[in-house]
């Protein structure tokens, strides 16, 4: 699948990992050339510069043959911009939108070319089986090569391993934590480290189900 991301924040940047790494053809914009040049040899997709609101740009980036767009920037105007364009001008088949400001969300529809509109809380996961039109999260993300499964969970207030220590969360056999996400920022999954709210963990198995992993953490 040749995909398309505007905006390589937190989000567009999460997302063109993990569609990299399930074999899609991934193109990640932005018009900030310091935040590009941090993501260089960090991300498996194609970087590109320049305001994807503008079509001759989005058209040298692929937007003729890309089957998905994301719209993922920070700016509710820019996504619906580059979401018309993407749908009205280079009729790509499937259009994702992130929605930053909620009480803008009933512009997110089929006028503006959206046929996924995001929530900007909504999981790296769900984001992304919505915007591909996937149900089964296992075969999207499977790493054939690895025969591993990569899953992602999310602590919240209500998790009952809050504050405790990674080293203490009973795993399901064959499963470890690739990283752990806090306040944007990877880091390395110490055993000592203790679980906050809003830490994202992404996790590889060869053996779990997505239900197996939400046990042990929530």
């Amino acid at each position: 699948m040749n995909v398309l991301i505007a905006g390589a924040g937190r989000l567009g940047t999460q997302i063109a990992q993990v569609l990299s790494a399930a074999r899609n053809d991934v193109v990640l914009m932005d018009n900030d050339d310091d935040r590009l040049a941090a993501l260089q040899g960090r991300v498996p997709a194609r970087l590109v510069s320049g305001d994807a609101c503008d079509p001759a740009l989005l058209e040298h980036s692929g937007a003729l043959t890309a089957d998905l767009v994301v719209a993922a920037t920070g700016d509710d105007e820019d996504n619906l911009v580059i979401s018309l364009l993407a749908k009205r001008h280079f009729s790509v088949p499937r259009v994702a939108a992130r929605v930053n400001d909620s009480d803008n969300a009933w512009l997110f529809d089929e006028r503006w070319g959206v046929d996924v509109a995001v929530p900007a809380a909504t999981p790296l996961i769900s984001l992304i089986e919505e915007a591909t039109g996937a149900t089964d999260t296992v075969a999207l993300l499977r790493l054939s090569k690895a025969g591993v499964e990569v899953f992602e969970t999310v602590i919240t207030e209500r998790s009952r391993t809050k504050g405790r220590a990674l080293g203490e969360v009973a795993l399901p056999d064959g499963t470890v934590v690739a990283t752990i996400v806090r306040d944007g920022q990877p880091t390395a999954p110490d055993p000592a480290e203790r679980l906050r709210p809003g830490d994202e963990l992404l996790l590889v198995s060869h053996t779990a189900a997505e239900h197996e992993i939400h046990a042990a953490f929530q």
